[in-house]
């Protein structure tokens, strides 16, 4: 935890900023104990919206933690210009009306800036509420490309000014995994198993069978299945009849491990591929079957962080949305540490939209899962790390 605080300080300072303040709490939660701020400096506030009790809450609760352990450490060193961060947290269940109500209180709330949401639909659907009133916002795990793109499907439509996010877009993982397959696994016949409707499944798949075709990869099999499937036997046993190299599976962890397991029962022995949907899939699904699995990642694993997270929640780090939530409110803070400078109201347009400018000027800025920069499109440039099953563990292997 000592590094992380130092680190935090050392930031704050160097921006000349680090003042001293109290402690403030927002609803549903708050980066530290209830009551009011006793400092001078006020508090500085920011919503949090994720997903922490529905069926993917595993990917929520994770943001929500690496958000408010980095947070509660810049409060701990002083905060940003003598203001404490003040969290108010609202559990959007996973679901896009849900996300915007959520919205909507945190803009009633009078907050700044928002970390938020987890999942892709209920990030897209805040996204178009965000944009519209100029407020800066960043995801740590929405992979579609729309989250960004105000037209997905062009580019030239131009792109949400005042969105971010500190994890890859789907299109990078569906063709980085086509191209780990060409030239790690010397594949030249794959098949995909996919969630139609499902703004994530879709892209990632998309973008691999499309990869696919340049690096001369025949897909054998496009199998589709609908939200809240059980049974994969049938699509699997399509799968098992064409003997395809490896299959590709951009769905997340809980589909992914009743999936792989059914594929073993009706004789698929091949090698599974996934997005970073997988991360904390050990979970679901048997070591057996999961064996040489292959996935890509944003995070390879910090044991700075990982003893920090430990030491504040009392368990291991559970899958990589917990370090890209940190980075997310890392990247968040930063850019209000660089509006703080410029002596504007806290909360005020002016500020906001400095807020923008700062996050959209981010280069160099080193978090636990890389060092960011911003294309033109507001998604991070970095490198994936390539996570692997072995005996029942999920195990960096290396950066492709």
């Amino acid at each position: 935890m000592k590094r992380f605080i130092s680190m935090a300080m050392a930031v704050l300072m160097a921006l000349s900023l680090v003042g001293c303040g109290g402690s403030d709490s927002g609803a549903g939660s708050s980066s530290a104990a209830s009551g009011t701020t006793s400092g001078e400096g006020g508090t500085i506030k920011i919503g949090l919206l994720a997903n922490t009790s529905d069926a993917n809450a595993n990917y929520g609760n994770a943001v929500k933690n690496g958000a408010m352990l980095y947070i509660d450490e810049i409060n701990a060193a002083g905060g940003v210009n003598g203001k404490q961060i003040e969290v108010i947290a609202y559990d959007d269940k996973g679901d896009a009306t849900e996300a915007v109500t959520a919205f909507s209180r945190l803009v009633d709330d009078g907050v700044t800036a928002v970390i938020g949401g987890v999942l892709t639909g209920t990030t897209i659907a805040v996204a178009d509420e965000s944009y519209a009133i100029g407020m800066p916002q960043i995801t740590a795990s929405a992979t579609a490309p729309g989250v960004t793109l105000l037209d997905p499907e062009d580019e030239s439509a131009g792109i949400r000014t005042n969105v971010f996010r500190a994890c890859f877009i789907d299109p990078f993982q569906g063709e980085k995994m086509a191209e780990y397959a060409s030239e790690k696994m010397g594949a030249t016949t794959a098949a995909v198993i996919f969630e139609t409707g499902n703004d994530y499944s879709e892209g990632l798949k998309n973008a691999f069978v499309e990869k696919c075709a340049e690096l001369g990869i025949t897909v054998t099999n496009e199998e589709a299945y609908a939200a809240g499937d059980v049974d994969f036997k049938a699509q699997m046993t399509n799968i098992a009849n064409s003997n395809p190299d490896v299959v590709f599976c951009p769905n997340y962890y809980e589909d992914d491990g009743t999936i792989v397991t059914q594929a073993r029962q009706v004789g698929y022995t091949g090698t599974f591929l996934g997005g970073d949907g997988w991360s904390g899939v050990s979970g679901y699904a048997a070591a057996e079957a999961l064996e040489g699995t292959v996935y890509c990642s944003a995070y390879a694993g910090d044991a700075d962080f990982e003893a920090a997270y430990a030491e504040t929640y009392g368990e291991a780090v559970p899958n990589m949305f917990a370090p890209l939530g940190y980075d997310a409110a890392m990247l968040m803070v930063n850019a209000i540490a660089k509006a703080e400078e410029q002596g504007l109201e806290t909360g005020s347009d002016e500020y906001k939209a400095a807020v923008i400018e700062a996050l959209a000027a981010t280069d160099g800025v080193t978090g636990v899962t890389g060092t960011y920069k911003f294309d033109e499109f507001n998604n991070p440039i970095k490198d994936a790390a390539m996570m692997k099953l072995v005996n029942g563990e999920e195990v960096f292997t290396e950066m492709f």
